[in-house]
């Protein structure tokens, strides 16, 4: 499809999906969210592609909502029924309730999605990285949740997403005083996993997305981001028998046998994902 207020893209394994809107420093519309789960899922279900890049086009990865969105809003041009979802796909039971609403089902795509966070990302801009399997940021990357300075609340799951990555009193710190958070300081607390100059980051985020591409199983990827996602509402027992049953399958599959069999013969991996 024609894709408005995104690009995308798929090479040697890797889709990058870049927020395109960089007058606005990719502000976020009805249209990008449409267009971003599009090409996640298309990503998702191409066999060609083992690893997803989520970026911002220009210098800034996400400022939040568009204002206009948010004036929408405000003047009730924007409708919403109480208790209402929008931007949901149809329900899928074999999917946790959880990874199915607006914005949380990146946690429900079976390819690991890297964040290449080039700059700002605030409000909306921040959930949608904390989505993100990975961040690695520029070192001209801000966070700032900003909702509490707005009238708003820690809207969108975040009030989930973000004690799970940096502890309870750091989240509140962030979202109470809607603060700027510096790339290095991110790096301290946990939020991203790398820091990179402006002009490293994309090719550091490739060089990595091609090494899980080529060298690691899709399946163990898929069945690792699954469990660690899942093991977050489980017991110690729990997640002990869910490995354990992972493990079995995981004996009996195509990749296991090629894990060994390029191991042994000391050649590039050729996983098949099956």
């Amino acid at each position: 499809m024609a894709y408005e207020h995104i690009m995308f893209e798929k090479n040697d394994g890797i889709a990058i999906v870049t927020l395109n809107r960089p007058d606005k420093l990719n502000a976020w519309t009805r249209i990008m969210e449409r267009e971003v789960r599009n090409a996640v899922e298309d990503a998702d279900k191409d066999d060609g592609i083992r690893v997803i890049v989520l970026t911002g086009a220009g210098r800034g990865f996400c400022a939040g909502a568009d204002m206009d969105l948010l004036s929408g809003i405000e003047d009730g041009s924007e409708k919403r029924e109480p208790g209402a979802v929008y931007g949901t796909e149809p329900y899928n039971v074999a999917i946790r309730a959880d990874f199915q609403t607006q914005y949380s089902y990146f946690p429900s795509i079976s390819k690991p999605i890297i964040g290449a966070i080039n700059g700002p990302a605030a409000g909306l801009g921040m959930v949608i990285s904390l989505y993100c399997d990975m961040r690695f940021a520029s070192r001209e990357a801000v966070f700032m949740t900003a909702f509490a300075k707005r009238g708003l609340i820690a809207e969108h799951g975040i009030s989930w997403m973000l004690p799970q990555l940096i502890g309870h009193s750091a989240a509140l710190d962030l979202l109470l005083s809607s603060r700027k958070v510096t790339a290095e300081e991110a790096l301290r607390l946990g939020l991203v996993n790398q820091v990179h100059d402006a002009d490293a980051l994309l090719p550091a985020v490739i060089a990595y997305a091609k090494d899980l591409a080529n060298n690691v199983s899709p399946r163990s990827m898929a069945v690792m981001k699954r469990q660690v996602y899942t093991a977050q509402f489980q017991t110690l027992s729990e997640a002990v028998a869910t490995g354990n049953e992972e493990m079995l399958k995981s004996f009996a599959s195509e990749d296991f046998k090629e894990g060994v069999a390029h191991f042994l013969e000391k050649r590039p991996a050729n996983f098949s994902g099956k």
